[in-house]
Protein backbone atom coordinates (compact mmCIF):
# COMPACT_ATOMS: atom_id res chain seq x y z
CA UNK A 1 0.00 0.00 0.00
CA UNK A 2 1.26 3.65 -0.90
CA UNK A 3 2.81 5.13 2.62
CA UNK A 4 1.38 8.09 2.22
CA UNK A 5 -2.40 6.73 2.56
CA UNK A 6 -1.30 4.30 5.28
CA UNK A 7 -0.23 7.73 7.34
CA UNK A 8 -3.03 9.25 6.31
CA UNK A 9 -5.41 6.37 7.26
CA UNK A 10 -3.14 5.83 10.81
CA UNK A 11 -3.84 9.45 11.75
CA UNK A 12 -8.09 9.51 10.65
CA UNK A 13 -7.85 6.39 12.80
CA UNK A 14 -5.99 7.59 16.08
CA UNK A 15 -7.88 10.69 15.56
CA UNK A 16 -11.26 8.61 16.25
CA UNK A 17 -9.93 6.15 18.00
CA UNK A 18 -8.66 8.75 20.77
CA UNK A 19 -12.25 10.38 21.07
CA UNK A 20 -14.37 6.92 21.34
CA UNK A 21 -11.54 6.22 23.66
CA UNK A 22 -12.26 9.70 25.72
CA UNK A 23 -16.59 8.74 25.45
CA UNK A 24 -16.09 5.49 26.94
CA UNK A 25 -14.00 6.67 29.89
CA UNK A 26 -16.42 9.46 31.05
CA UNK A 27 -19.17 7.27 30.63
CA UNK A 28 -17.30 4.25 32.39
CA UNK A 29 -16.01 6.72 35.23
CA UNK A 30 -19.44 7.79 35.83
CA UNK A 31 -20.86 4.36 36.41
CA UNK A 32 -18.11 3.26 38.34
CA UNK A 33 -20.11 3.95 41.75
CA UNK A 34 -19.89 6.54 44.17
CA UNK A 35 -16.27 8.71 44.37
CA UNK A 36 -14.05 8.08 46.93
CA UNK A 37 -15.18 10.02 50.68
CA UNK A 38 -19.04 9.48 49.85
CA UNK A 39 -20.93 9.05 52.74
CA UNK A 40 -23.17 6.37 51.78
CA UNK A 41 -24.22 5.09 48.30
CA UNK A 42 -27.31 6.91 48.79
CA UNK A 43 -24.88 10.19 48.12
CA UNK A 44 -24.65 9.04 44.55
CA UNK A 45 -26.52 8.86 41.46
CA UNK A 46 -25.41 7.66 38.23
CA UNK A 47 -26.34 9.03 35.09
CA UNK A 48 -29.82 7.62 33.67
CA UNK A 49 -30.10 6.09 30.08
CA UNK A 50 -31.03 9.37 28.85
CA UNK A 51 -28.00 10.86 30.06
CA UNK A 52 -25.55 8.56 28.63
CA UNK A 53 -27.45 8.91 25.26
CA UNK A 54 -27.21 12.34 25.67
CA UNK A 55 -22.98 12.39 26.35
CA UNK A 56 -22.87 9.83 23.01
CA UNK A 57 -24.70 11.95 20.98
CA UNK A 58 -22.96 14.93 21.80
CA UNK A 59 -19.04 12.93 21.74
CA UNK A 60 -20.84 11.71 18.24
CA UNK A 61 -21.08 14.60 17.14
CA UNK A 62 -17.49 15.88 18.47
CA UNK A 63 -16.51 12.82 16.36
CA UNK A 64 -17.69 14.03 13.13
CA UNK A 65 -16.68 16.94 13.43
CA UNK A 66 -13.11 16.35 14.30
CA UNK A 67 -13.35 13.76 11.56
CA UNK A 68 -14.71 16.21 9.06
CA UNK A 69 -12.53 18.97 9.91
CA UNK A 70 -9.58 16.52 9.46
CA UNK A 71 -10.40 15.06 5.87
CA UNK A 72 -10.86 18.89 4.79
CA UNK A 73 -7.31 19.77 5.97
CA UNK A 74 -5.88 16.33 4.75
CA UNK A 75 -7.19 16.84 1.13
CA UNK A 76 -6.64 20.37 1.13
CA UNK A 77 -3.04 19.67 2.14
CA UNK A 78 -3.26 16.72 -0.58
CA UNK A 79 -4.88 18.30 -3.28
CA UNK A 80 -3.49 21.61 -3.41
CA UNK A 81 -0.24 20.15 -5.04
CA UNK A 82 -1.97 17.76 -7.28
CA UNK A 83 -3.57 21.21 -8.35
CA UNK A 84 -0.57 22.98 -8.86
CA UNK A 85 0.49 19.97 -10.84
CA UNK A 86 -2.53 20.21 -12.93
CA UNK A 87 -1.86 23.93 -13.43
CA UNK A 88 2.06 23.20 -14.34
CA UNK A 89 0.58 20.58 -16.95
CA UNK A 90 -2.04 22.76 -19.13
CA UNK A 91 0.52 25.87 -19.10
CA UNK A 92 3.61 23.57 -20.90
CA UNK A 93 0.53 22.23 -22.39
CA UNK A 94 0.12 25.59 -24.23
CA UNK A 95 3.25 26.26 -25.04
CA UNK A 96 4.68 27.51 -21.99
CA UNK A 97 7.86 24.88 -21.69
CA UNK A 98 9.63 26.78 -18.81
CA UNK A 99 6.44 26.51 -16.34
CA UNK A 100 7.92 24.42 -12.94
CA UNK A 101 6.29 24.02 -9.33
CA UNK A 102 8.30 24.04 -6.07
CA UNK A 103 8.08 20.46 -4.57
CA UNK A 104 6.51 20.41 -1.08
CA UNK A 105 4.67 18.30 0.55
CA UNK A 106 4.50 14.67 1.33
CA UNK A 107 7.30 12.50 0.08
CA UNK A 108 5.36 11.05 -2.53
CA UNK A 109 4.41 14.19 -3.84
CA UNK A 110 8.01 15.67 -3.38
CA UNK A 111 8.69 12.76 -5.94
CA UNK A 112 5.44 13.12 -8.13
CA UNK A 113 6.98 16.96 -8.30
CA UNK A 114 10.37 15.86 -9.19
CA UNK A 115 9.57 13.85 -11.81
CA UNK A 116 7.13 16.09 -13.00
CA UNK A 117 9.63 18.92 -13.29
CA UNK A 118 12.68 16.30 -14.80
CA UNK A 119 9.88 15.98 -17.52
CA UNK A 120 9.10 19.33 -17.89
CA UNK A 121 12.95 20.47 -18.46
CA UNK A 122 13.63 17.49 -21.13
CA UNK A 123 10.73 18.94 -22.94
CA UNK A 124 12.19 22.24 -23.09
CA UNK A 125 15.29 21.29 -24.09
CA UNK A 126 13.91 18.59 -26.75
CA UNK A 127 11.73 21.68 -28.22
CA UNK A 128 14.87 23.73 -28.23
CA UNK A 129 16.83 21.28 -29.87
CA UNK A 130 13.87 20.69 -32.52
CA UNK A 131 14.12 24.37 -33.23
CA UNK A 132 17.87 24.65 -33.62
CA UNK A 133 17.39 22.15 -36.04
CA UNK A 134 14.51 23.25 -38.02
CA UNK A 135 16.70 26.55 -38.47
CA UNK A 136 20.34 24.73 -38.92
CA UNK A 137 18.82 22.26 -41.75
CA UNK A 138 16.15 25.05 -43.17
CA UNK A 139 19.80 27.11 -43.64
CA UNK A 140 21.92 24.44 -44.75
CA UNK A 141 19.30 23.92 -47.64
CA UNK A 142 19.08 27.22 -48.41
CA UNK A 143 22.41 27.40 -50.42
CA UNK A 144 22.51 24.55 -52.42
CA UNK A 145 19.04 24.25 -53.49
CA UNK A 146 19.15 28.00 -54.13
CA UNK A 147 22.23 27.24 -56.81
CA UNK A 148 20.15 23.97 -58.12
CA UNK A 149 17.17 26.21 -58.85
CA UNK A 150 19.14 29.10 -59.98
CA UNK A 151 21.08 27.33 -62.88
CA UNK A 152 17.79 25.15 -63.46
CA UNK A 153 15.46 28.19 -63.95
CA UNK A 154 18.53 29.58 -66.19
CA UNK A 155 18.21 26.52 -68.27
CA UNK A 156 14.22 26.49 -68.43
CA UNK A 157 14.32 30.21 -69.84
CA UNK A 158 17.52 29.47 -72.47
CA UNK A 159 19.67 31.96 -70.49
CA UNK A 160 22.43 29.70 -69.28
CA UNK A 161 23.64 26.56 -70.91
CA UNK A 162 24.53 23.87 -69.01
CA UNK A 163 27.75 22.29 -70.09
CA UNK A 164 29.64 19.56 -68.34
CA UNK A 165 31.23 21.84 -65.78
CA UNK A 166 27.90 23.40 -64.50
CA UNK A 167 26.54 19.55 -65.07
CA UNK A 168 29.14 18.80 -62.44
CA UNK A 169 28.74 21.53 -59.87
CA UNK A 170 24.29 20.18 -60.25
CA UNK A 171 25.51 17.52 -58.98
CA UNK A 172 28.12 18.43 -56.96
CA UNK A 173 24.63 20.24 -55.15
CA UNK A 174 23.11 17.48 -55.20
CA UNK A 175 25.53 15.01 -53.41
CA UNK A 176 25.93 17.37 -50.82
CA UNK A 177 22.32 17.48 -49.65
CA UNK A 178 22.07 14.01 -50.16
CA UNK A 179 24.77 13.53 -47.70
CA UNK A 180 23.53 16.56 -45.71
CA UNK A 181 20.28 13.99 -45.01
CA UNK A 182 21.95 10.95 -44.64
CA UNK A 183 24.17 12.79 -41.81
CA UNK A 184 20.62 14.43 -40.52
CA UNK A 185 19.37 10.89 -40.29
CA UNK A 186 22.16 9.27 -38.60
CA UNK A 187 22.05 12.43 -35.56
CA UNK A 188 18.70 11.64 -35.33
CA UNK A 189 19.05 8.30 -34.73
CA UNK A 190 21.45 8.44 -32.18
CA UNK A 191 19.81 11.69 -30.37
CA UNK A 192 16.64 9.18 -29.87
CA UNK A 193 18.67 6.48 -28.92
CA UNK A 194 17.58 4.81 -32.02
CA UNK A 195 20.84 4.02 -33.67
CA UNK A 196 20.92 0.38 -33.81
CA UNK A 197 25.01 -1.06 -33.47
CA UNK A 198 25.67 -4.19 -33.67
CA UNK A 199 28.56 -5.33 -30.74
CA UNK A 200 31.23 -7.80 -32.03
CA UNK A 201 35.07 -8.49 -30.88
CA UNK A 202 36.73 -6.36 -32.98
CA UNK A 203 40.69 -6.11 -33.43
CA UNK A 204 41.23 -2.10 -32.97
CA UNK A 205 44.63 -2.21 -35.02
CA UNK A 206 43.08 -4.21 -38.05
CA UNK A 207 40.20 -1.65 -38.29
CA UNK A 208 42.23 1.34 -37.76
CA UNK A 209 44.18 -0.35 -40.45
CA UNK A 210 41.40 -0.79 -42.96
CA UNK A 211 40.45 2.75 -42.70
CA UNK A 212 44.09 3.89 -43.24
CA UNK A 213 43.79 2.25 -46.45
CA UNK A 214 40.73 3.12 -47.45
CA UNK A 215 41.89 7.19 -46.88
CA UNK A 216 45.44 7.04 -48.04
CA UNK A 217 44.50 8.17 -51.82
CA UNK A 218 42.56 11.37 -50.28
CA UNK A 219 45.45 12.04 -48.08
CA UNK A 220 48.14 11.37 -51.35
CA UNK A 221 46.14 14.25 -53.21
CA UNK A 222 46.59 16.65 -50.46
CA UNK A 223 49.99 15.92 -50.20
CA UNK A 224 49.43 14.75 -46.41
CA UNK A 225 51.26 11.84 -44.55
CA UNK A 226 48.78 9.46 -42.95
CA UNK A 227 49.87 7.04 -40.41
CA UNK A 228 48.75 4.71 -37.33
CA UNK A 229 51.05 4.20 -34.26
CA UNK A 230 48.73 1.64 -32.27
CA UNK A 231 49.84 0.01 -28.84
CA UNK A 232 48.64 -3.87 -28.57
CA UNK A 233 45.11 -3.95 -27.72
CA UNK A 234 42.77 -7.15 -26.49
CA UNK A 235 39.85 -7.39 -29.20
CA UNK A 236 37.29 -5.09 -28.18
CA UNK A 237 33.26 -5.34 -28.22
CA UNK A 238 31.97 -2.55 -30.45
CA UNK A 239 30.00 -1.84 -33.41
CA UNK A 240 32.54 -2.00 -35.83
CA UNK A 241 30.86 0.03 -38.76
CA UNK A 242 29.85 2.87 -36.75
CA UNK A 243 33.48 2.86 -35.10
CA UNK A 244 34.69 3.08 -38.56
CA UNK A 245 32.39 6.02 -39.87
CA UNK A 246 33.48 8.12 -36.74
CA UNK A 247 37.11 7.36 -37.40
CA UNK A 248 36.24 8.58 -40.97
CA UNK A 249 34.55 11.65 -40.17
CA UNK A 250 37.49 12.04 -37.68
CA UNK A 251 40.31 11.89 -40.27
CA UNK A 252 38.50 13.69 -43.24
CA UNK A 253 37.84 16.67 -40.60
CA UNK A 254 41.68 16.61 -40.28
CA UNK A 255 42.34 16.41 -44.15
CA UNK A 256 40.16 19.49 -44.65
CA UNK A 257 41.94 21.40 -42.13
CA UNK A 258 45.57 20.33 -42.73
CA UNK A 259 47.71 22.08 -45.40
CA UNK A 260 50.00 19.88 -48.05
CA UNK A 261 53.21 18.66 -45.81
CA UNK A 262 51.33 18.24 -42.99
CA UNK A 263 50.81 15.06 -41.40
CA UNK A 264 47.78 12.77 -39.52
CA UNK A 265 48.60 10.25 -36.59
CA UNK A 266 45.93 7.66 -35.40
CA UNK A 267 46.89 6.52 -32.38
CA UNK A 268 45.34 3.80 -30.19
CA UNK A 269 45.83 2.65 -26.43
CA UNK A 270 44.33 1.38 -23.48
CA UNK A 271 44.32 2.89 -20.37
CA UNK A 272 42.39 2.50 -17.01
CA UNK A 273 39.70 0.06 -18.21
CA UNK A 274 39.22 2.32 -21.67
CA UNK A 275 40.23 2.16 -25.33
CA UNK A 276 41.55 5.43 -26.93
CA UNK A 277 41.48 6.30 -30.16
CA UNK A 278 43.25 9.74 -31.20
CA UNK A 279 43.35 11.15 -34.73
CA UNK A 280 46.02 14.14 -34.35
CA UNK A 281 46.83 16.35 -36.95
CA UNK A 282 49.31 19.35 -37.93
CA UNK A 283 46.93 21.55 -38.98
CA UNK A 284 44.88 24.46 -38.08
CA UNK A 285 44.26 24.28 -34.21
CA UNK A 286 41.62 25.73 -32.54
CA UNK A 287 40.85 28.61 -29.98
CA UNK A 288 39.18 27.76 -26.75
CA UNK A 289 35.93 29.19 -27.81
CA UNK A 290 36.53 26.95 -30.74
CA UNK A 291 36.74 23.76 -28.47
CA UNK A 292 33.66 24.43 -27.14
CA UNK A 293 31.48 24.29 -29.74
CA UNK A 294 33.02 22.40 -32.08
CA UNK A 295 31.04 19.24 -31.23
CA UNK A 296 27.50 21.35 -32.02
CA UNK A 297 26.10 20.34 -35.30
CA UNK A 298 26.86 22.83 -38.64
CA UNK A 299 29.23 24.37 -36.25
CA UNK A 300 32.68 25.36 -38.79
CA UNK A 301 35.59 26.89 -36.96
CA UNK A 302 36.13 27.94 -40.65
CA UNK A 303 33.35 29.35 -42.30
CA UNK A 304 35.33 30.18 -45.72
CA UNK A 305 36.25 26.94 -46.08
CA UNK A 306 32.93 25.37 -44.99
CA UNK A 307 31.23 24.94 -48.72
CA UNK A 308 34.87 24.37 -51.41
CA UNK A 309 35.67 21.78 -49.00
CA UNK A 310 32.35 19.83 -49.23
CA UNK A 311 31.54 19.22 -45.24
CA UNK A 312 27.83 19.11 -44.16
CA UNK A 313 29.30 20.45 -40.77
CA UNK A 314 27.52 17.28 -38.98
CA UNK A 315 31.02 15.19 -38.98
CA UNK A 316 31.78 15.67 -35.33
CA UNK A 317 28.53 15.76 -34.09
CA UNK A 318 28.10 12.49 -35.65
CA UNK A 319 31.26 11.27 -33.96
CA UNK A 320 30.14 12.73 -30.56
CA UNK A 321 26.53 10.75 -30.66
CA UNK A 322 28.59 7.49 -31.87
CA UNK A 323 30.81 7.44 -29.35
CA UNK A 324 27.71 8.06 -26.37
CA UNK A 325 25.99 5.19 -28.15
CA UNK A 326 29.12 2.90 -26.84
CA UNK A 327 28.82 4.65 -23.68
CA UNK A 328 31.86 6.72 -24.16
CA UNK A 329 33.05 10.25 -25.27
CA UNK A 330 34.78 12.28 -27.59
CA UNK A 331 37.74 14.61 -26.26
CA UNK A 332 39.36 18.09 -28.15
CA UNK A 333 42.34 19.29 -27.74
CA UNK A 334 44.61 22.04 -28.98
CA UNK A 335 47.16 24.02 -28.19
CA UNK A 336 45.39 26.90 -30.05
CA UNK A 337 45.59 28.17 -33.78
CA UNK A 338 48.13 26.90 -36.41
CA UNK A 339 49.63 23.84 -34.04
CA UNK A 340 47.06 21.10 -35.05
CA UNK A 341 44.21 19.45 -33.48
CA UNK A 342 43.85 16.03 -31.28
CA UNK A 343 40.10 14.44 -31.07
CA UNK A 344 40.19 11.45 -29.20
CA UNK A 345 37.41 8.81 -29.19
CA UNK A 346 37.08 7.33 -25.41
CA UNK A 347 35.33 4.03 -25.35
CA UNK A 348 35.02 1.48 -21.98
CA UNK A 349 36.49 -1.33 -22.31
CA UNK A 350 34.27 -4.47 -21.45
Amino acid sequence: MNRLWVRLSALISGTLFLVFFIQFLSITVDQAGPPAGALNDGDFRGPDRAEIARRLGNFALLSAGIGLGSGILIARLISKPVSDLADAARRIGLGERGARIPARGSREIVELTDAFNKMAGDLERAETLRNNLMADVSHELRTPLTVLEGNLRGALDHVLVLDDAGVANLYGQTHHLIRLVGDLRELALAETAQLKLDFQPTDLGALVDETLLALDPMAAEKGVALSARMAEMLPARIDAGRIRQALINLISNALRHTPEGGKIVVRGEARLGELRLSVEDSGDGLRPEQLERVFDRFYRADESRSRETGGTGLGLAIVKAIAEAHGGRVEARSDGPGKGCAFTLVISHS
